[in-house]
């Protein structure tokens, strides 16, 4: 059973909820990232969701964009991060890792070769933004092979047959955009959100992660409520951009942010933060 499979299972037997947290790694430079990673585990993150700095992520923001930069002007790269994982791996054997971006860098370097360095290094999934499920056949055996779960977006417009499609062929979990737009923007629509997983429920039993537009304890609340795990990337990141230039104050802070994020969560479940 894969990490990310027995992440969700033994979470849904506590009745408890995935925190999953993104990070840019080589923000704000790349000697501070696994710390981040491990710092990001003691706030009680459950899978960590880790991107890979690209020059054009078009899903991104503003805040993920600038950390996309910082990360790019310090040379950070693809190899260079699965040796982050790796590193991480030497102390922290069961948290799941993400690799979070977009196509360039894996075509730049062969799906192959990145494949089988992932799996060496560590990684438990990829969640490729501008990978089309129906562009897929070209990635997705070599991946799997691997042992490499594949994460899909899925969008407020997905209509019922593109749900079905990347139901059919995603792993480790399924991650609902509640905003239509980047990373960063809009207010959530919680309504809106409840009615899209309960569509999406119909085509899939995989666990549901919905990121975009959470940004404190009450936005991780209410979609926690509806969910199975909330994403949070834009508003960690923003802590790191505002701490940059102090990059050994981070893991305090991001441990204690996320402890915030991990406390609203546990509280829909009390006697589960108990166990």
């Amino acid at each position: 059973m894969s990490r990310l499979k027995s992440r969700f299972a033994a979470l849904k037997a506590q009745n408890r909820k995935a925190l999953v947290p993104y990070i840019t790694a080589g923000d704000p430079q790349p000697d501070v990232t696994v710390g981040l990673m491990h710092a990001l585990v003691r706030g009680g993150a459950d899978v960590i969701e880790l991107g890979v700095p690209f020059s054009d992520p078009m899903a991104d923001g503003p805040t993920i964009q600038l950390a996309c930069e910082r990360a790019l002007k310090h040379g950070t790269g693809l190899w260079q991060i699965l040796d982050m994982v790796a590193e991480f791996r030497r102390t922290d054997a069961d948290t799941p890792v993400v690799l979070m971006g977009y196509l360039n860098p894996l075509e730049t370097r062969g799906v192959e070769a990145f494949a089988k360095k992932a799996q060496a290094s560590g990684v438990d999934g990829v969640l490729l933004v501008d990978l089309a499920v129906e562009e897929a056949d070209g990635y997705l055996p070599t991946l799997r092979a691997h042992g490499l779960d594949c994460i899909f977006l899925l969008a407020p417009t997905s209509p019922d047959d593109r749900i079905a499609a990347i139901a059919r062929e995603a792993s480790g979990y399924l991650y609902y955009v509640s905003l239509k737009g980047v990373t960063g923007t809009a207010t959530l629509d919680v309504a809106s959100v409840a009615a899209a997983l309960a569509r999406i429920r119909r085509h899939t039993d995989l666990p549901l992660a919905v990121g975009f537009g959470i940004r404190d304890a009450a936005s991780a609340r209410a979609i926690g409520a509806l969910a199975d795990g909330v994403v949070v990337g834009s508003a960690l990141v923003a802590e790191i951009e505002r701490l940059q230039l102090q990059p050994q104050a981070l893991p305090g802070i991001l441990q204690e942010k996320l402890a915030s994020l991990r406390a609203a969560l546990d509280s829909l479940a009390p006697d589960a933060a108990q166990r």
